[in-house]
């Protein structure tokens, strides 16, 4: 049976600086992200996991190679025409949370459907609250949230336009183990009862091993993979 990748490169490669100072963060990439599965992308510090994500989100350019959402090419779009493929079609949870300050909690979950003009589906509004146990939180700004709080508000952030994959850069680093464990729980509710399609960068091996494919990077390469960890 033929894999559908929700997102993939293509012989990627990102270059920071020139002669002895070039840095290759990503040398020759090429992945795919299954759809309807959850993965985990591991590696030290300065291996290219993080860049690797940025660019097949849409986030960085590659210097060379092909960038793929689904089966729509990526790579020579402008900046409109990927700002409209990240609000369509993407979703993203940081470990800093990036959450609005200035917003309620409400607010800053609903905040990709305003930028998108779009309706909210208040049924699936009222449920994706209430399973991340933040209905009580609603009118709540960041600061009046803890960690934990703050983290669920992102990823009901990051689900409620029903995106076709959510990119995830660290999302559990800055919680404690107990949030963490929340957090990821609901991520794989999100791939095992709807097929959504989730991709984390992680440190964290209790993280990954929460996914159903964890591939390791080293020196900007994919260099190993383990499936059902």
């Amino acid at each position: 049976m033929t894999t559908t990748f929700a997102a993939a490169v293509y012989d990627a490669y990102k270059v920071y600086g020139e002669g002895e100072h070039e840095v290759r963060a990503l040398n020759g990439v090429t992945v795919g992200f299954p759809a309807g599965r959850f993965t985990a992308v591991m590696g030290p510090s300065g291996s290219g996991k993080s860049t690797l994500m940025q660019c097949a989100a849409g986030l960085d350019r590659l210097t060379a190679g092909r960038t793929f959402v689904g089966d729509v090419e990526t790579t020579g779009m402008d900046p409109t025409q990927l700002t409209m493929v990240r609000r369509e079609q993407l979703g993203f949870i940081f470990q800093s949370f990036n959450l609005i300050p200035y917003l309620t909690a409400r607010e800053n979950i609903l905040l990709p459907l305003k930028l998108a003009d779009r309706e909210v589906d208040q049924p699936f509004f009222e449920w994706l609250v209430a399973a991340l146990r933040i209905g009580d939180r609603l009118t709540h700004t960041p600061a009046e949230l803890s960690g934990g709080q703050q983290q669920r508000v992102a990823v009901a952030r990051a689900l409620v336009s029903r995106p076709s994959i959510v990119f995830g850069d660290e999302p559990t680093g800055n919680l404690d183990s107990r949030s963490s464990a929340e957090v990821l729980e609901f991520m794989r509710y999100a791939v095992d009862q709807w097929r959504q399609t989730v991709v984390i960068v992680t440190h964290d091996p209790l993280a990954a091993a929460r996914t159903d494919l964890v591939l390791f990077m080293s020196d900007g390469r994919v260099v190993d993979h383990v499936e059902h960890p």
